[in-house]
């Protein structure tokens, strides 16, 4: 358990999760993903915060 909380895959999580909010809410195709853009970035926004205080 120890090793799923560490903070290095966590904060790349994170921002993998930020990124695809990003393109996410560039894509022209379609409303839905464009419609849940703004969560996916706010969830890897929070996510990477959180992490950020874990122990390396």
């Amino acid at each position: 358990m120890r090793r799923l909380l560490r903070r290095g895959p966590l904060e790349n999580l994170a921002a993998l999760l930020i990124g695809l909010g990003v393109v996410m809410l560039m894509q022209p195709y379609s409303l839905w993903l464009y419609g849940w853009s703004f969560a996916v970035i706010l969830t890897g926004t929070i996510m990477f915060v959180l992490v950020s205080h874990f122990p390396d």
